[in-house]
């Protein structure tokens, strides 16, 4: 089942952004633009995750957190205040993660994912045709066999997942798995998504996207 996210932001063009980019990995979400409105869809629904602004009409981003907090959802502050004071603010409030705008739709779905992760919302077994992904488990299954896959071979799969549905590049893909400080040439990740579309079958899902890099497509 799709996870709900309710997007708590005042102006519409960032809303929509946010909403779009939730929409391309299957995050159901649903809008508000006052704080107001978000406490009514709070008591009406359940939600997953809160993606809350800081500076918004009628209750403000804070005064609704006081509100949330008792219900046990996470809650992301979206904000432009970024003073420290604002941050360690937010999350003596009990927000889990504080992200200052503007920000990488990228980025805010890692947060998201980690933050889902540690509530333990995130799905513990991940299917891709025939293919069976365990992530806490480190583990991945072809037709109901193990498949051995070497470390960074997994955390790239893993990346690919967590992204699907949006192209990222080879740097983009050297730093979450070999890290910042790797060196090395770019074409090691090229090798690694040869390797990964050998041992599980999945040439027709890891999309090699033109002068960009790689994207796992449903």
């Amino acid at each position: 089942m799709d996870k709900k996210i309710l997007i708590v932001e005042d102006d519409p063009n960032i809303s929509n952004i946010i909403k779009m980019n939730l929409a391309l990995i299957h995050y159901e979400t649903e809008q508000v633009y006052d704080g107001i409105s978000a406490l009514e869809a709070l008591e009406r629904e359940k939600f997953d995750l809160v993606l809350l602004d800081v500076m918004i009409p009628k209750l403000d981003g804070y005064a609704l957190m006081e509100k949330i907090r008792p219900k046990g959802i996470p809650v992301i502050f979206l904000t432009a205040k970024n003073t420290v004071f604002d941050k360690v603010t937010g999350l003596k409030l009990g927000a889990d993660d504080y992200m200052v705008k503007p920000f990488e739709g990228i980025e805010l779905l890692a947060r998201i994912e980690t933050v889902l992760r540690r509530y333990g919302k995130e799905e513990a077994e991940i299917i891709i045709d025939d293919v069976r992904v365990y992530p806490n488990k480190r583990i991945a299954t072809l037709k109901d066999e193990p498949v051995e896959l070497t470390p960074k071979e997994f955390d790239l799969l893993v990346v690919l997942i967590n992204n699907k549905n949006l192209a990222l590049s080879r740097e983009q893909f050297l730093d979450k798995v070999w890290g910042i400080d790797y060196y090395g040439d770019t074409r090691t990740v090229d090798v690694h998504i040869k390797s990964l579309r050998k041992k599980l079958g999945l040439h027709d899902r890891i999309k090699t996207i033109f002068k960009i890099g790689y994207r796992l497509e449903d």
